[in-house]
């Protein structure tokens, strides 16, 4: 199995994707009629979409470009609050850009080093992160998973679905950086230490170029051309950018979209949900933010879109609901693993829950 990715060895220890597997094995026992029609139940377009991203971020993340950027950012910092408030919004940005989990990868250790160096509070910092990674990649469909989806589901255009987002990631921003600017003192914040800072120039250069043209294919539709420029790029380029993506995220997904599409078909299913009163906006947005306490945002999302066709309040919901519980976004799960403190799902808890509710508040507002 050595010659297999790294990401699809690590799917042995992935809880939530034997939960997947285990379930699509129930049904195809159950109903093996409906095998034939299980390729037709995953969206591919919005798989495609995934897979050009994650190589294009990997690619960006290998060159060594955004941990140059990074450090730069913090030799500029001159106070824990300074260094807080510029970590969260930049890690806000990036996951507006390169997805949640990419803007975690990049800046959670950079926050840590910084946190040893400083004797910053590591924990509080990280949690807000996660926090960043929520509100910001709720704004554009490229952000998160979710949006992704619901980006191909509706075919609603890239700029439509930023101008859709905008007053609640707009709010939901504000408010992370004005709790951020009070958790944090103004105290003086003395850096030391260097890092490796080589970029590999060529490879930023090509993702660089291939990226905007990629997006706007996928925005004219043209998503499975646009990944097969990718990909025949990058395997002549650099191959191991392509090995290394996370392949056991693709199939994770691919599960996904299996199951919830066969358990939404369910009739039992179909009474509950369809009793819901999901055709009203309130009920719509409400089921989405607790569903995903329960689920996590992205699977919340495909479940409901098959009852629904109002995707911006279907968005509303869904991204509110990544945060509150640490299950409603993998984000907030990847956020705490690369921290490493088993306390700090109490902190984590601490600050998302009551952000969540205000968030969830103003949203409903907003519908």
């Amino acid at each position: 199995m050595t010659w297999l990715p790294e990401s699809l060895r690590a799917l042995r220890r992935d809880m939530l994707f034997i939960t997947l597997l285990v379930a699509a094995i129930v049904f195809a026992v159950v109903m093996p009629s409906r095998l034939p029609d299980w390729p037709g139940l995953v969206d591919w377009p919005t798989i495609a979409a995934l897979t050009g991203l994650l190589i294009l971020t990997r690619a960006v993340d290998s060159s060594g470009a955004l941990e140059v950027a990074g450090r730069w950012l913090i030799d500029r910092m001159s106070t824990r609050r300074v260094a807080a408030l510029g970590l969260v919004a930049a890690t806000a940005v990036l996951s507006m850009l390169l997805t949640n989990d990419v803007a975690l990868f990049v800046m959670v250790p950079l926050a840590l080093t910084m946190c040893r160096i400083a004797r910053m509070p590591a924990t509080r910092l990280v949690v807000f992160q996660a926090l960043a990674v929520n509100a910001g990649s709720m704004l554009t469909p490229i952000g998160n998973p979710q949006n992704l989806f619901l980006w191909q589901q509706w075919n609603n255009g890239f700029g439509g679905f930023v101008w859709a987002m905008l007053p609640l990631a707009g709010i939901a921003l504000i408010l992370l950086l004005a709790l951020t600017a009070l958790a944090f003192p103004a105290e003086p914040l003395e850096v030391h230490g260097r890092g490796d800072e080589s970029v590999d120039r060529p490879m930023l250069l090509v993702a660089a170029l291939l990226y905007v043209p990629f997006i706007v294919l996928a925005d004219l539709h043209y998503v499975g051309w646009a990944l097969l420029g990718v990909m025949v790029v990058f395997v002549a380029f650099r191959r191991r950018v392509v090995a290394s993506i996370d392949w056991g995220l693709l199939l994770t997904f691919v599960l996904m979209f299996i199951d919830l599409r066969l358990l939404a078909g369910l009739p039992a299913v179909k009474s509950f949900v369809g009793g819901l009163g999901l055709d009203h906006a309130t009920h719509l947005y409400v089921t989405g933010a607790l569903a995903s306490q329960v689920v996590s945002n992205v699977p919340a999302a495909i479940l409901l879109a098959e009852y629904s066709h109002d995707w911006r309040t279907l968005a509303y919901g869904v991204n509110v609901g990544g945060f509150g519980f640490v299950l409603g976004s993998l984000a907030n799960l990847i956020a705490l693993r690369l921290l490493g403190e088993k306390k700090a799902w109490a902190t984590f808890h601490l600050w998302s829950t009551p952000f969540f509710v205000v968030v969830a508040l103003l949203g409903w507002l907003l519908l």
